[in-house]
């Protein structure tokens, strides 16, 4: 897996938590929650389905890591042992 794939999953699961808006156009460095306007429990789905769909544990502590889309990639990289 490559950050190329993070970024292509992260945009998938955002669709679908908020299918109105278009998740490859988020600011990279906005708050998602702000920017897609989804609640915390469509950010907890997020993260479940990140969680899933990566075969990777998130712990509650660790999700101020994933405010940002940039934030989420690089978090995410890290947890799968991917080098930028």
């Amino acid at each position: 897996m490559t950050r190329d794939d993070i970024n292509a999953i992260l945009i998938d699961e955002l669709g679908r938590i908020a299918p109105e808006t278009d998740a490859s156009r988020v600011d990279p460095n906005a708050e998602l929650r702000e920017e897609l306007d989804i609640d915390s429990m469509d950010f907890l789905n997020l993260v479940t389905a990140l969680t899933e769909r990566l075969a990777i544990d998130i712990p509650e502590i660790d999700y101020p890591s994933l405010a940002t889309f940039n934030h989420a990639v690089d978090y995410l990289a890290q947890r799968l042992g991917i080098a930028e």
